[in-house]
């Protein structure tokens, strides 16, 4: 499937504050999803393996790495979890790095709500608007920036880079 998003990832700590506001705009709360994401080498873009409780899939993905929200341009295979597809994709390319982490996953419309606690990292909230073509592009950007005001989220708090770029930062300091 491939699809366009405009998403942007920021620190946030307060995320019963986000809740309350995505639970009284009526987001549909989908669960909480412990994900391992395994990064893989690859010569252009990002490629993981998401394994999950409620989302699996391997996920290539191009996005300049920015503040300000941002284009995303991914094409997402639904997998089966415990598939040999890690074993395999670690012996052909090499793993990069794995993320663990806890995401809670919320939906108003196509806009999807992500409030990550990542093991090493911290606390996240992910905002996606999700298109269907590359048509919407100005209406999605409009969405993220609208959430972005709703929950008060400074420019300081955004997040340019992948959570496998910070945690490889970090590990190299």
């Amino acid at each position: 499937m491939k699809r366009t998003n405009i998403e942007i990832k920021a620190r946030c700590d307060d995320h019963e504050m986000v809740k309350k506001i995505l639970l009284s705009g009526n987001a549909e709360f989908k669960g909480v999803d412990h994900q391992i994401d395994s990064y893989f080498k690859v010569n252009s873009g990002r490629l993981k393996l998401r394994e999950g409780n409620i989302e699996n899939a391997l996920i290539h993905y191009n996005r300049e790495d920015k503040d300000d929200p941002k284009e995303s341009d991914i094409l997402l295979y639904k997998t089966s979890k415990n598939s040999l597809l890690k074993d395999l994709l670690s012996k052909a390319l090499g793993k990069l790095i794995t993320i663990d982490k806890e995401r809670e996953i919320y939906f108003i419309d196509n806009v999807k709500f992500h409030l990550d606690k990542v093991k090493g990292l911290g606390k996240f909230i992910e905002i996606e608007a999700i298109g269907k073509d590359s048509g919407d592009k100005s209406a999605l950007l409009q969405q993220c920036k609208f959430y972005l005001n709703l929950f008060n989220i400074s420019k300081e708090n955004l997040i340019p880079v992948s959570y496998s770029d910070m945690l490889l930062e970090k590990q190299s300091n």
